[in-house]
């Protein structure tokens, strides 16, 4: 037996070990002002044995230990007088057993600097520091005991896998062979065997022998039933949210009292792994819960919720309906370019780039292009992204945003009025008459096609109902003729009137220069803002 000896300010600690070597060595180091004599059988045993002896005489060697509430930090203080501790609970913790040393405090006195902590407060602080001691004990020892649970299911959940591999799946040639349709047509083909490919939405185990897939095939989503050897093969162990599958079965209808996408379930017999997608699915970079930035960025990941890819849905919807109107009244669609040479708003908000040595830029409205071929097509309309390069994030303003724009020729004032609103209520009629009707019934129950006549309220009177309901600008004077009317103001209006609404009439100087003045006033143009048909849903 080894004998190691710790002279410490007069005490004297001593430790054991058993060594195997024949060979004793003698090695003595200095620390401060304690001395440390080791004694070993084996250099290289005694090199490690000086280190962990000097690691455990950092926290022995200690006679007192200094704790201030003016001055102290319990974060970066070492107990010295010079760096003191804040509480006497962390002088505990720095001392890591009793017997403590002498834990001095902020005297009360005015003629010296420590006094010795009261034993009140030391008998109060010493059951604190028990309670976290035994805190720690049982969190330690519950971190034990689910460390070995994982390890053991861990170890249970490889022999599963092993098992699992035995099991190899295999179409039974004397069933009919399976048709593949996308889901939608699930309906058509109830008690027919199918074969549906698609993306896992969701996976759902109940028990052992019975699991259920919500399969999505950006079609729909249909429910798939799996048992016996068809969840217990490898492939079913391993699979995740987002993996890509193919699933042969039969569309059953689903009993009374339970619940399916579309009422019915495909029973399965036959089922392939194409593609495995990582654990955790989509929720490793994007949730509910992430900023607006977040998913932003991880768009393409936020479209496979349900929806946004509704919305995705809707809005392909919108566009073909306003192509149908606009088809139907005789116009002819335009396909015009992104990169133009000349602006048509404000050189401030243009996209600016080089374009084989020449300057270009991306086009803010493709008005002026669809100007150009009235004279050999008549009725024009574009629907085709326009970009601007204004930062502002509100639903007026988007460097990029999808443009439906018309132009007609020979057609008066009152005559584009109306067809604004025909063209606004047409297209929501189609909208609700859709495939897609319901899904826009269930982003928003309340949305029904708006009421004609549409209120035509010029600019001048816009001005006088913002003065009449005190409604003023920033700086708090009220607007007058020639102020432009922000977004605020003119959703308050919007909101109180409660039915859409086309502002005309707008004053020459904030108008572009090629709008027409008005006869019966050459102050103002003939010009409409449609957009604020928005504040009523439209």
């Amino acid at each position: 037996t080894t004998c190691i000896s710790f002279e410490l300010h007069g005490t004297v600690a001593r430790f054991h070990h058993v060594l195997s070597s024949c060979r004793l060595t003698c090695a003595t180091r200095l620390l401060g002002e304690r001395c440390i004599t080791i004694v070993s059988h084996s250099v290289y045993e005694r090199v490690a044995m000086a280190e962990a002896v000097t690691t455990d005489v950092a926290k022995l060697q200690v006679k007192e230990l200094y704790t201030s509430e003016k001055s102290g930090n319990d974060e970066t203080g070492d107990g010295t007088e010079a760096k003191p501790f804040k509480s006497v609970l962390q002088a505990m913790r720095a001392a890591g057993a009793e017997p403590f040393p002498s834990v001095l405090v902020d005297s009360k006195s005015d003629d010296q600097r420590w006094e010795p902590v009261s034993s009140s407060q030391l008998k109060k602080q010493k059951k604190l520091w028990e309670a976290e001691k035994r805190k720690i004990a049982k969190k330690s020892d519950a971190d034990a005991v689910r460390q070995q649970q994982d390890s053991e299911a861990a170890e249970k959940h490889a022999k599963q896998l092993e098992e699992a591999k035995k099991i190899v799946l295999k179409e039974d040639p004397a069933l009919p062979k399976a048709k593949q349709i996308k889901i939608r047509d699930a309906t058509s083909h109830r008690d027919q065997r199918v074969k549906v490919f698609g993306w896992t939405h969701s996976i759902r185990r109940q028990g052992k022998v019975l699991m259920f897939i919500i399969l999505r095939d950006g079609t729909g989503f249909l429910q798939c039933v799996l048992n016996d050897d068809l969840c217990l093969c490898y492939e079913s162990l391993i699979l995740t949210a987002e993996s890509t599958i193919s699933i042969c079965g039969f569309i059953r209808e689903i009993p009374e009292g339970k619940t399916a996408p579309g009422g019915h379930e495909l029973i399965a017999d036959y089922w392939q792994l194409i593609g495995l997608a990582p654990p955790g699915g989509t929720d490793n970079a994007v949730n509910r819960e992430s900023s607006v930035d977040i998913m932003l960025d991880q768009r393409h990941l936020v479209l496979r919720w349900e929806s946004p890819a509704n919305i995705m849905k809707i809005r392909s919807t919108v566009q073909q309906c306003f192509r149908d109107h606009y088809f139907a009244n005789g116009y002819y669609e335009i396909t015009p370019p992104a990169l133009v040479q000349t602006q048509v708003e404000g050189g401030s908000t243009l996209f600016k780039l080089n374009y084989f040595g020449e300057e270009a830029f991306l086009t803010q409205s493709s008005q002026l292009y669809l100007e150009t071929v009235l004279p050999s097509l008549g009725d024009v309309f574009s629907i085709a992204e326009s970009y601007r390069a204004e930062e502002s994030r509100t639903r007026r303003h988007l460097s990029e945003y999808t443009h439906v724009e018309a132009e007609c020729s020979f057609i008066s004032f009152d005559d584009l009025l109306n067809r604004l609103e025909d063209l606004v209520c047409d297209v929501a009629a189609r909208i609700l008459a859709s495939p897609q009707g319901e899904l826009v019934k269930q982003l928003n129950p309340d949305f029904v096609v708006p009421k004609r006549p549409f209120r035509r309220m010029n600019y001048t009177d816009a001005i006088d109902w913002l003065r009449e309901h005190e409604i003023n600008k920033d700086d708090g004077t009220p607007y007058i003729f020639g102020d432009d009317i922000p977004e605020a103001p003119e959703r308050k209006m919007t909101d109180a009137i409660n039915e859409p609404i086309l502002l005309c009439r707008f004053p020459a100087e904030i108008k572009s220069f090629y709008m027409q003045r008005c006869e019966d006033d050459k102050r103002v143009t003939e010009s409409v803002c449609g957009y604020m048909l928005i504040s009523t849903g439209v």
